[in-house]
């Protein structure tokens, strides 16, 4: 990977040492670097459709160089089939909006007698795990291990990194143990399709050769309208965007 010793890294991220990366391209589709896992992850829901958790389903072919769809158009999702071409006909803008500022500059900090959390509203996938227990806001303000227990497991199943808790050191409690993977995004309760996820500390070039802050948890768009590209901003929720894919995880697929 070129310019290496350039990047941002986010405070608590560990870059993975895969040489995987993703490249935004120039008006066409991301290019995945170095075999990453993809492979379809379902936001699972419990009795009350609070999300709690991801299962696996089919798991794509990845190769020394991968292209993947970002427009939203390709008959052949998750890979590009050259649908980009007739993107701006469709109503499909690739141009990329998001800054290269660290993320943290943006965010809200919510201070708990235990934990904080630090929340980035901007980058939100509306996959909804801050809703479990009191939520998420409510719940860093509870002294008690089960509810820092809890907020630490909502903020680590939110794939976008908008949510991140600190210790009473100032330090982010992160996951170190997340391979790098790329996953397929499917809401289960509202029966829509959502965004790449990018875990585990790969970096994002931009189609201008610069790279993007590289964070733990990160969330690209793939339906093609986010106004923040190229990250996800939760409008595939409103569009109601469906990708064609399997719509139930696998019976036997890794739940996490």
């Amino acid at each position: 990977m070129d310019n290496q010793n350039k990047l941002n890294i986010q405070i608590g991220t560990t870059q993975n040492t895969d040489g995987i990366y993703v490249e935004v391209t120039e008006n066409g589709p991301y290019i995945l670097h170095g075999k990453p896992k993809i492979v379809q992850q379902f936001i699972v829901p419990n009795q009350q459709g609070i999300s709690i958790n991801y299962q696996e389903g089919e798991e794509f072919e990845a190769k020394d160089a991968t292209y993947i769809c970002r427009c939203g158009l390709s008959q052949h999702k998750p890979y590009c089939d050259g649908s980009h071409k007739k993107a701006t006909e469709n109503g499909v803008d690739l141009t990329e909006k998001a800054t290269f500022n660290p993320e943290l500059l943006t965010a809200e900090v919510i201070e708990g007698p235990v934990v904080s959390l630090t929340d980035d509203e901007k980058l939100c996938a509306f996959a909804r795990f801050c809703d479990n227990g009191k939520r998420i806001w409510n719940q860093v303000q509870d002294s008690t291990q089960n509810s820092v227990d809890l907020s630490v497991e909502m903020a680590h199943h939110c794939p976008s990194g908008r949510l991140i808790v600190w210790d009473e050191n100032n330090q982010p409690i992160e996951d170190d143990n997340t391979s790098a993977s790329v996953g397929i995004i499917e809401d289960v309760t509202n029966d829509l399709s959502g965004p790449y996820a990018l875990w585990g500390g790969i970096p994002l070039k931009s189609a201008n050769g610069e790279y993007y802050e590289v964070r733990n948890r990160q969330t690209i768009c793939r339906c093609g309208q986010s106004s923040n590209k190229p990250f996800c901003d939760g409008t595939h929720a409103s569009m109601r965007f469906q990708d064609g894919l399997p719509k139930q995880p696998k019976a036997d697929g890794k739940v996490f």
